[in-house]
C-alpha cells in the first residue's frame, strides 16, 4: 500500500506542469471588525482558462 502511495506521489509532482506551466492559486484574506467581534476570513481560488474553483474558509 505505502509503495502503491508513493509510485501515485512520484507520478503526481512530476505530472506537474507537464502540458504548461504549473497553476498558480490566489488567496485573499478578509480581517472585519464589528459589534460582533474580529471576524477573519480566507479563500483560496484557482483559475485554468474559463474554469474557476474556489473555497472559503
Amino acid at each position: 500500500m505505502i509503495r502503491a502511495v508513493l509510485i501515485a506521489a512520484i507520478f503526481a509532482l512530476a505530472a506537474c506542469g507537464a502540458d504548461g506551466p504549473p497553476i498558480t492559486p490566489s488567496v485573499n484574506t478578509t480581517v472585519s471588525v464589528g459589534s460582533e467581534g474580529v471576524r477573519t476570513s480566507t479563500g483560496v481560488t484557482v483559475r485554468s482558462g474559463p474554469v474557476t474553483v474556489g473555497a472559503s474558509f
